[in-house]
């Protein structure tokens, strides 16, 4: 499961469509619907915040307009937008450190993505996050 910080912009269609599909499975662990993946790293920063449910229907609003701009058919009744938005700070070390996991991941799917994303030298965040210095997220698996 990859929860990512970057803006979904960045993602290929295989991408986004794996962040939708990962992102419903977190909501629905945060919800204790589900046994399996209830400690996995990338659910610390959400469960860490006042209202953990409010912030990964928040990320999910976000991935589903970026499936609208693609004309993409996600499904909007699957996430809650009574959510009130916030943010959750995320370390300039752990985007550096998703950029260079996602262009390996372009190169091989997307090159136009990946050549877009390379030649970036300001990541836009995923609208939940803002930006912090600070190394590799001590949740992150490297």
């Amino acid at each position: 499961m990859r929860i990512w910080s970057l803006h979904p912009k960045y993602l290929d269609a295989k991408g986004l469509v794996a962040l939708w599909r990962e992102t419903l499975l977190a909501k629905n662990v945060l919800q204790g619907n589900t046994k399996g993946y209830k400690n996995h790293p990338q659910l610390i920063r959400f469960k860490a915040t006042d209202n953990p449910l409010d912030r990964i229907n928040q990320y999910l609003a976000e991935v589903y307009e970026e499936a609208l701009r693609r004309n993409y058919n996600f499904n909007r009744s699957k996430i809650d937008w009574q959510f009130t938005a916030s943010k959750i700070a995320v370390t300039d070390g752990q985007i550096q450190y998703e950029k260079e996991h996602l262009l390996k991941k372009l190169e091989v799917r997307d090159l136009e993505k990946f050549h877009i994303l390379s030649k970036e030298t300001v990541i836009e965040l995923h609208p939940l996050f803002h930006l912090v210095q600070g190394d590799i997220e001590d949740w992150e698996i490297v």
